[in-house]
């Protein structure tokens, strides 16, 4: 079965966030994610972690600025040493979770500009040599540009491509279930054609992005391809609840 994990920055929007840590032990969860921790000291998210007894599974470098638009720095030229100084404030949250994967976003730009293409090249060598010194893998996701227009990566198969192309070891895909239906269908077919490559997979109902089980896809179909495939990472519940988050657990409870 896979580990679970609650992702705080969407689930028990109920509960002001050092709070949601609590409220995801309660409701069952060992592992929990979140988008950013940078808006509280890495101690104070390690206290909860610890209080709590969860692991933390994943979150990302910081993004930039977040309110101003920013969706990353990695394919950003022009950003290039503020994306160097966001790997030191990675990691050093990193050390006080022990987290083991961190999730890089690549910004708003074009795959076809060049210069953009090689700044995302060079990024993730830089990252994953900082991460992989400290046993960190680095996770790469295609982002659907319905609800992310302009960003750079965009694709999959450009995804799967571009890990093959660097090789590194510790350089992985981030399997959405909700993005890979929203850019290219077939999921089943992508999960077990990437299955080597998946260092950590999300879930979402398409296409509200509510409670699995609540959209077009048998999404209970899917996490048993899943165990099919032997995957033991996390699976990370990037959805957003459609009413109260514990009222809409069930589909948790059923899969269980």
């Amino acid at each position: 079965m896979p580990r679970f994990a609650a992702n705080l920055t969407m689930m028990f929007g109920e509960f002001d966030f050092l709070d949601r840590f609590a409220a995801a032990k309660h409701a069952g969860f060992d592992a929990v994610e979140y988008l950013f921790p940078y808006d509280y000291p890495p101690e104070a998210i390690a206290e909860k972690l610890h209080d709590h007894g969860l692991t933390q599974a994943l979150f990302n470098l910081p993004p930039g600025d977040w309110a101003a638009g920013d969706r990353g720095l990695a394919a950003l030229p022009a950003r290039a040493e503020e994306f160097r100084a966001s790997i030191d404030t990675a990691l050093r949250y990193a050390k006080a979770t022990g987290v083991g994967r961190v999730h890089v976003m690549s910004g708003l730009a074009s795959r076809q500009d060049a210069a953009a293409l090689d700044a995302y090249r060079d990024a993730l060598r830089r990252v994953c040599d900082a991460a992989g010194a400290r046993g960190l893998d680095v996770l790469i996701e295609p982002i659907n540009t319905r609800d992310m227009p302009g960003y750079f990566l965009d694709d999959f198969g450009a995804a799967a491509d571009l890990i093959a192309e660097l090789g590194l070891a510790n350089l992985k895909l981030q399997f959405d279930i909700y993005h890979r239906q929203i850019l290219h269908g077939d999921v089943l077919m992508g999960l077990r054609e990437l299955a080597s490559l998946i260092g950590h997979v999300q879930i979402a109902a398409v296409p509200d992005r509510h409670e699995p089980g609540t959209g077009e896809l048998d999404d209970m179909r899917v996490l048993r391809e899943l165990d099919a495939l032997g995957y033991d990472g996390f699976v990370g519940c990037e959805y957003r609840p459609a009413g109260r988050t514990e009222d809409g657990l069930g589909w948790l409870r059923a899969f269980a």
